[in-house]
């Protein structure tokens, strides 16, 4: 099941940026370091253009850290970008933000060339705290459910800096699968949008392969070596079984399993993960592509049937006539 969710205060923050672009020099996107592919917006790039671009990679403290290194290298290398990473609530690391906008666009500043950044990003990523630490105060409305922010806010951080704060924002259509399932399992996607059990047998996953031993410490479990090939359901089982999620007849409830599995992920109890690479994600969104251009190709084909089909009507019915 594709994971898919753009409710409607998200298409006018979309028709927002597009017109608050005409006088922005930096963009932010805050990506979530757990999931740093899957968490960047591909609308944003249309809608950006060629306007200097900051990457910041939250939730640093509590992604993989050799993963993290992996990815900021993956983002410096693309043109006209820069890429961070920090905690949004730490404010020493918050401070450097100010200061990567201003390498980036060094020609505005003063308060004649006020340097205008945007700040975007996905639902839930902690772009709210990350104001809130800048200026000092809650200015932003937090919390872990996807999409509190629904308003355009401006925070000026100097006189001659001006931030404009944006909601969460998905796009319309998630193409990678893959992505989709890290999106919901990271909190980023409304809960009537995806099904709990399904998301955690994926992220498991993700999870199983790279992270064995935090399943196992977490979860009691043995024969570490094994986690990898066991099957995602009898994974699921089993840490449902060792958290108590057993109804009469002792059959696991795998509903409760899931709950379990996705709030310790969240909550980071599970450990410092990271659940893609560039490479894996490359990968992805590569298959994405080409599926998506064969459902191109098949509706093409459908449309040139069905054109072909009314000629032949149309030829028919003038025949007779």
């Amino acid at each position: 099941m594709a994971i898919q969710w753009f409710p409607g205060h998200m298409n006018v923050t979309k028709k927002a940026i597009i017109e608050r672009m005409k006088e922005i020099d930096v963009v932010i996107e805050m990506l979530d370091a757990r999931l740093p592919g899957s968490s960047a917006n591909p609308m944003l790039a249309e809608l950006t253009g060629t306007r200097k671009k900051l990457k910041v990679l939250n939730k640093q403290d509590v992604a993989d850290p050799e993963r993290t290194a992996t990815w900021l290298a993956w983002y410096n290398a693309q043109e006209g970008t820069q890429a961070i990473a920090l905690d949004a609530g730490d404010t020493a690391p918050a401070q450097r933000l100010i200061k990567a906008c201003r390498e980036l666009a060094p020609n505005r500043h003063g308060m004649d060339k006020p340097l205008r950044v945007l700040i975007c990003g996905i639902p839930n990523v902690g772009k709210s705290t990350l104001m809130n630490t800048l200026v000092g105060k809650k200015a932003a409305k937090t919390g872990d459910e996807a999409g509190i922010t629904k308003i355009e806010q401006r925070i000026n951080l100097a006189n001659d800096f001006y931030l404009f704060d944006t909601p969460g924002m998905l796009w319309p259509k998630i193409t990678i699968e893959k992505g989709g399932y890290h999106l919901a399992a990271s909190g980023a996607v409304g809960r009537n949008a995806y099904d709990e059990e399904e998301v955690a047998l994926e992220l498991l996953t993700s999870i199983k392969g790279p992270y064995p031993q935090l399943l196992a410490a977490r979860y009691k479990l043995d024969n570490v070596d094994q986690i990898p090939t066991l099957h995602d359901e009898e994974l699921l089982t089993e840490i449902g079984r060792k958290r108590g999620a057993v109804m009469t007849g002792g059959r696991v409830n795998l509903q409760k399993a899931a709950e379990i599995v996705l709030n310790d992920f969240r909550s980071a109890i599970l450990g410092r993960i990271t659940l893609e690479t560039p490479e894996a994600f490359e990968q992805w969104a590569a298959v994405a592509a080409e599926a998506e251009a064969e459902r191109q190709r098949k509706k093409a084909a459908r449309n040139k049937k069905g054109s072909g089909r009314r000629a032949d009507d149309d030829a028919a019915a003038e025949q007779a006539d």
